[in-house]
Formats: structure tokens, C-alpha cells, sequence
């Protein structure tokens, strides 16, 4: 199973190496982007669409790069899984809601879709049967639950499974059931077999600008 891994604001790959080593996934090999600049766009994700362009755009269009990676690695789509905190939550979200990306299921701790208003409604449902695992915190000080939710809804409507669930609390951290239900998800869509070693591959960069998701 390969694991795209997408870092927060301020954050570089290695944050998302350490948080994959809560993650009981044996034989799983993480792709580990990095932002230019430590950000994948450079306004907060509420303000309206295009105070965040031309980054926000740039680095929609990396997604599907760093997918090529993996898929030649010889990873399927069904067997590549999305995962980010914060930020890299965010910007998957805005991914898998605009862009309609159907893969083996997504991880989205503690993001939403980026723009001040809901998304418009999509017609079909392109994400049908796609597992999408979602944990946020009650009170996170940068991503507001409203906005959750309103993804979750989002990619529901598209035909996904979400699961999402809200911890209480008021900081911005991934909790130990989050990871817990992550592993538990990751190793349904690819069984344990043969080695139980684990990769981590950082790749590439992308665009830049200031602090919160």
C-alpha cells in the first residue's frame, strides 16, 4: 500500500514521518511531498479562492504528479491511500471535492475544503464507495468543525463512505484513536502479507507564503 503523505503550514516531510510512525501499517511505503516554502498556499483556507492563487492551483496540479510517482512504483490507484494533517488535510479535501479522485480512501485529519462558502453541488457520484476516514478536534483553534462537517457532506453526496468522527478538546493535534482508526483502515484495504518493513520516500516541492491552514 502506498501512502501519499501531505504536511501542514509550517511543517516539512519529516513531521509526516514521525506521525507515520503511530500508524501500525506494516509493509506500507510513504510518499512524502514537500511544499516550497513550507506551505502549499499562503493565505488562511476560509478567505476566498483567489487570495490563495496562483499557489493553491500549482499545487492541485502536483497531486496528480506525485500519483504518477506512485503509480509507477506499481502502486494501483485502489492501493494508494491520501493522507494529511492541517494544511495537507485541507488541500487533499479541495482535491478529492473539486477534482473527483476516486482511490483506495483518504485519511483527512483536521481539514476542509478551501473558500469561505460550501462548494457547488456536483451531479455525480465519482468517489462511490471510497472509504474517507475524517478526525477533527471540537474547538481546533485553525479549522472550524462547521468546515469538516461541510466536507464530509460534500464528499458524501460524491458518493463516498465517511467516516467521521469529532473529538472534544481545543488544540490542533491528531488524537490516539485517529491514528488507531487510520491503521485499522489503511490495513483493511491492503491484508498483511509478506514483509513488514516500511518506507518512507520524501518527493519533490511546490509553491509558498505564511501561518495557519
Amino acid at each position: 500500500m502506498a501512502i501519499l503523505s501531505v504536511h501542514g503550514r509550517g511543517q516539512n516531510p519529516e513531521i509526516m514521518k514521525d506521525f507515520a510512525s503511530f500508524l501500525n501499517v506494516p509493509g506500507a511505503r510513504f510518499y512524502a511531498p514537500s511544499a516550497e516554502g513550507a506551505t502549499w498556499y499562503p493565505e488562511p483556507f476560509l478567505e476566498p479562492l483567489e487570495r490563495n492563487q496562483p499557489q493553491l492551483d500549482l499545487s492541485l496540479a502536483l497531486i496528480p504528479q506525485y500519483l504518477t510517482i506512485i503509480a509507477s512504483a506499481g502502486f494501483a490507484p485502489d492501493k494508494t491511500v491520501l493522507w494529511g494533517f492541517s494544511q495537507g488535510a485541507c488541500l487533499l479535501s479541495h482535491f478529492l471535492a473539486t477534482r473527483h479522485y476516486r482511490c483506495g480512501g483518504a485519511v483527512l485529519f483536521t481539514g476542509g475544503h478551501l473558500g469561505p462558502g460550501p462548494l457547488p453541488e456536483y451531479a455525480g457520484r465519482p468517489l462511490t464507495g471510497m472509504p474517507v476516514l475524517m478526525r477533527t478536534i471540537a474547538e481546533d483553534p485553525w479549522v472550524p468543525r462547521w468546515r469538516v462537517e461541510e466536507t464530509a457532506s460534500n464528499l458524501t453526496r460524491q458518493g463516498a463512505d465517511v467516516d467521521l468522527k469529532v473529538a472534544p478538546g481545543t488544540e490542533h493535534i491528531i488524537t490516539a484513536e485517529a491514528f488507531t482508526a487510520a491503521s485499522e483502515l489503511i490495513n483493511t484495504l491492503a491484508p498483511k502479507k509478506g514483509s513488514s518493513s516500511r518506507s518512507f520516500v520524501p518527493e519533490v516541492t511546490a509553491s509558498s507564503g505564511p501561518k495557519n491552514p
